[in-house]
């Protein structure tokens, strides 16, 4: 028997294995293919204070070994969140991490402060929202602002409290420390990669907002590559993510410095990826002799 029981920055997970928000809304849609409860965590769709339309359509566009996204974080607001779907994680059983998102550093706190009699185990605080109150500039992208929102989060709970860091930076370490050192328990990384497609026959982009986030298969190497550099640079644990649709995908990112892994993408064309990942982790374990699969964190041979 393989151990494959991780801790997420106080967050026990009985597998390394969590959805990437806004990819397996709050697990009842996948619940006729997957046992949500036998998953690491579920990790929710992003939900502000109110509910959030969203963007205008078309909004999703098919890319090689890839989609683009430009969804605008829809979601029907924190209140229906604490009526309907976290009340049913919890009585099937579901570890909940909850994707929190706001236009403005006040919102955040206010998300988290309404969730704090609710069934949750940890926060996944999402700073690539444009903040309002800069301008519309995203928050995750400047070391000032991350601080800021980090530690007016920390400030508003006791719980876990991961933070999600944007891959649109140029150095991604100096961000991973602000987070650190503001009051992060665990990072996670990465979140979609800004692209744009083309409609060449009607010179008209394919989204309507033009660009939108960029995530599948062909952000792996991309990612891995930051979840390495942040394992060599800050001490709490990390939740990679990025194109990963296998077992082998997840140890890669393990390796790299991963404590846990989230399938986001490969949940839109396999309902079961989750279940796939999980299963294959526990076979290279089993193929290499790791009784721990804590073992293999950052055991990458440079």
């Amino acid at each position: 028997m393989v151990d494959l029981q991780v801790n997420l920055g106080g967050l026990l997970m009985k597998n390394p294995v969590t959805t990437a928000s806004g990819t397996f809304a709050a697990g009842k849609e996948y619940a006729d293919f997957v046992d949500v409860a036998a998953l690491g965590a579920v990790t929710t769709k992003g939900v502000s204070l109110n509910g959030w339309e969203g963007n205008a359509s078309p909004r999703i566009a098919e890319t090689p070994s890839g989609m683009l996204n430009s969804i605008g974080l829809q979601n029907p607001g924190v209140a229906h969140l604490k009526s309907d779907e976290l009340p049913w994680l919890k009585s099937v059983g579901a570890t909940t991490i909850v994707n929190v998102s706001g236009h403005s550093f006040d919102e955040y706190v206010q998300v988290i402060e309404a969730l704090e009699d609710a069934p949750v185990d940890a926060y996944e605080v999402n700073i690539s929202c444009p903040n309002v109150d800069a301008g519309g500039m995203t928050i995750g992208t400047h070391v000032e602002s991350v601080t800021k929102v980090v530690s007016l989060c920390r400030a508003a709970t006791k719980r876990p409290l991961i933070v999600k860091l944007t891959p649109n930076v140029t150095d991604i370490t100096e961000i991973a420390k602000a987070a650190e050192a503001a009051g992060a328990d665990a990072l996670s990384l990465i979140n979609t990669l800004l692209g744009m497609a083309v409609d060449a026959e009607r010179k008209r982009p394919q989204l309507a907002r033009v660009v939108g986030g960029l995530s599948g298969p062909c952000v792996k190497p991309v990612a891995l590559r930051m979840v390495w550099e942040c394992y060599h640079a800050v001490q709490v644990p990390l939740l990679g993510m990025g194109g990963i649709s296998n077992g082998t995908d997840a140890i890669e990112f393990i390796l790299a410095g991963a404590t846990a892994v989230a399938v986001g993408t490969a949940n839109f064309t396999n309902p079961h990826a989750t279940m796939d990942v999980i299963k294959g982790i526990e076979d290279y374990c089993v193929r290499h002799n790791v009784e721990k699969v804590t073992d293999l964190i950052g055991g990458l041979e440079c």
